[in-house]
């Protein structure tokens, strides 16, 4: 699944939530309360009307008002509670960023989500797409396109210290500047907002995360020394989740929870909120970890400094991503702000963890075998069925599995049209019934205790057109590209290997004229038993995903795709594990690195257009399918789930003959 924000939520009238051992929730529907993702309208002119009047008050008085997706962690998925953007606008697609003036209304977003918010956003808004010639970013609408001497609100803990200084130097020359709020002004607003989460937090076995929360801390310290700093202060829940050997649930989908910590050369005090950490986490980090209650985090920071005796040479580490609240309860004099170290750190998987990765992966090959032969199944039979009920039958083949604890995402189970819309979530009460005469395209994925899955395939259970095929190929084709890649350890500047393997992945589809340029990068990292989508690395233009090189012990996606609006929409994801490549030569001394896939699915052969693989192409797509009959076919053979494991068996040894 490809997102800088995996969080854009199916809406049904309530969440189904089923508690699971240790802790941790799977929700069948996720809900956010301001609509559905995908076809809903919501009727904004009272919302913004009430907005309005709050931003003209004497103790706020701004002419304009940054609302941001992200919360105060800077997360990739907010809670509901933080899903102010979409309660404002509506549109909840998973990025974007609203700004509101005192007579208009803007929300600018991505080539992913121009579908969608064009189908939520009512008429109170103007949409602004990102990417487009001539269409500014938000923060260059705010120093090119406002009146001189706006003041523009923002709440401090959602925007970060970085993009917060950046943003200011750009207003000086307009003598427009940013105002931060005491209170957040869709928070008062909002008068059905839900509750903070605070669910039970557990502590996960070294058998499962390869390594104890103390050599965790120990190689965080090793990197502080190296950065001369007396704290860092660690804001991105995954990374407290990571350091700690803790997860949660408070997020859907993502096995966090809210907390802060601070790590000094003689301490470490972890911020959570009273009455989170199981009895047994508890003890598992005593005597290493202090506890504190979340609430107090910003006193904590404020007696930081005189604390540390800070000196003119001595400095806080704060991660890139840290908020411009936090910059000011320390003081901004008393900063570095740099990338975290953990994101680094957490980011190369030990070895414990990539068995996970591919243990998970051949379990989740079972549910896929399942359901796609259940569904081939059912529409066979003629019955009816909807692209919720799909994603629903999925969710139960996989709740069956060992070791599973709930949905990395909700599902993108997407026929014909529907595809296109590239974070397409069905509504229970209004999605499309799936046909056999149209492409169907299902992105999906898992947590399990040893880690995250994410998978997308593309079926036609019909005849499919002669375009249909051959962009499927194409897409296949890239696909085929970047599994197969070798390349250069550590390669930067000009060339840089990302955006280098990006271009490489498109080249199949540009040399039949689809570029779909703008809509999705070509791969994102994975977390481990964490949030689907990870940096600081990846595979695409884009320079966010562009700051890290490759390294063995990464997780990639691999995921090209064509998208013809209106009509269907095509992807192919695999996970992939980076590792040492054996070249014949080893110009330079640098080394060689390519992939080793894990996600066991087989690539739906009748979309393939044979005309166009080359021989070195089929031979690929035998030894892949070959391998998935290797690997999934003896658990089906145990038969553990009756019929199931029967009709999905014949079904993938159909799908893994050679072609």
């Amino acid at each position: 699944m490809w997102s800088t924000l995996s969080g854009c939520i199916s809406k049904c009238s309530q969440a189904l939530r089923k508690p699971l051992p240790g802790g941790f929730h799977r929700s069948l529907r996720a809900t956010i309360s301001m609509g559905a993702a995908g076809t809903q309208t919501v009727d904004t002119s009272e919302r913004l009307r009430r907005l309005r009047e709050l931003m003209q008050r004497k103790e706020n008085d701004v002419e304009a008002l940054v609302v941001p997706s992200e919360d105060q962690h800077s997360s990739e998925d907010p809670a509901s509670c933080d899903e102010r953007r979409a309660f404002i606008s509506g549109f909840n697609g998973s990025a974007g960023c609203a700004v509101v003036t005192l007579k208009e209304a803007f929300m600018f977003t991505d080539g992913r989500y121009f579908l969608q918010a064009g189908k939520q956003l009512d008429q109170n808004w103007t949409l602004m797409k990102q990417g487009l010639p001539d269409v500014p970013t938000w923060q260059e609408f705010l120093s090119k396109n406002l009146e001189k001497s706006t003041r523009i609100g923002i709440d401090p803990t959602l925007i970060s210290a970085v993009d917060a200084e950046t943003l200011a130097k750009t207003l000086e020359p307009k003598g427009s500047r940013l105002v931060s709020l005491e209170k957040n002004l869709v928070d008062i607003i909002w008068e059905q907002r839900p509750a903070l989460p605070h669910n039970p937090v557990f502590y996960l076995d070294e058998k499962y995360s390869g390594e104890s929360h103390v050599d965790k801390i120990a190689r965080v310290r090793v990197e502080m020394e190296k950065k001369k700093v007396k704290a860092f202060i660690v804001t991105m829940l995954d990374e407290v989740a990571w350091l700690f050997n803790l997860r949660g649930s408070d997020i859907d989908f993502n096995p966090v929870f809210f907390a802060y910590a601070v790590v000094t050369a003689h301490s470490v005090v972890l911020f959570i909120r009273d009455n989170q950490l199981e009895e047994a986490a508890r003890a598992r980090i005593a005597g290493a970890v202090d506890i504190a209650t979340y609430d107090s985090f910003f006193d904590y920071l404020r007696a930081l400094p005189g604390a540390l005796q800070l000196a003119e040479d001595s400095a806080i580490l704060l991660g890139d991503n840290a908020s411009l609240a936090i910059a000011e309860a320390v003081g901004q004099r008393n900063i570095l702000v740099a990338r975290s170290p953990i994101e680094d750190l957490k980011a190369i998987k030990n070895p414990a963890e990539l068995e996970g990765f591919r243990q998970s992966h051949i379990r989740d090959g079972v549910a896929l075998a399942q359901y796609f032969s259940w569904l081939e199944e059912k529409l066979e039979q003629g019955s009816e069925l909807n692209e919720s009920q799909g994603s629903d039958q999925l969710e139960k083949f996989r709740s069956q599995l060992e070791l599973f604890r709930g949905l990395s995402f909700p599902a993108i189970s997407a026929t014909g049209p529907n595809g296109a819309i590239i974070h397409y979530f069905p509504e229970p009460t209004d999605c499309a019934i799936i046909k056999k005469d149209q492409i169907y395209l299902c992105d999906s994925g898992a947590q399990f205790l040893d880690a995250t899955t994410d998978v997308t395939r593309t079926w036609h259970f019909g005849t499919p057109t002669e375009e249909e095929k051959r962009a499927f190929t194409r897409v296949l084709q890239g696909h085929i590209a970047i599994d197969t890649a070798v390349f250069p350890n550590g390669t930067t500047g000009m060339i840089y290997f990302p955006t280098y393997r990006d271009a490489f992945a498109r080249r199949a589809l540009w040399q039949d004229g689809l570029a779909n340029l703008c809509r999705h990068g070509t791969g994102h990292g994975v977390g481990h038993f964490l949030n689907v989508h990870e940096g600081p690395h990846g595979i695409g233009a884009r320079i966010a995903l562009n700051s890290a090189p490759l390294k063995p012990g990464m997780t990639v996606s691999n995921e090209p795709g064509y998208y013809a609006d209106g009509r269907f929409g095509i992807r192919i994801e695999n996970i992939v594990l980076v590792r040492a490549a054996t070249t014949p030569n080893d110009f330079g001394g640098k080394g060689y690195l390519g992939f080793e896939h894990v996600t066991m699915c087989p690539i739906h052969k009748k979309l393939i257009d044979l005309k166009l693989l080359t021989a070195e192409e089929k031979a690929w797509v035998d030894r892949y399918h070959a391998e998935v009959w290797e690997k999934v076919s003896p658990l089906l053979m145990a038969g553990t789930a009756g019929g199931d494991d029967a009709r999905a068996l014949v079904w993938l040894k159909r799908e893994c003959a050679p072609i």
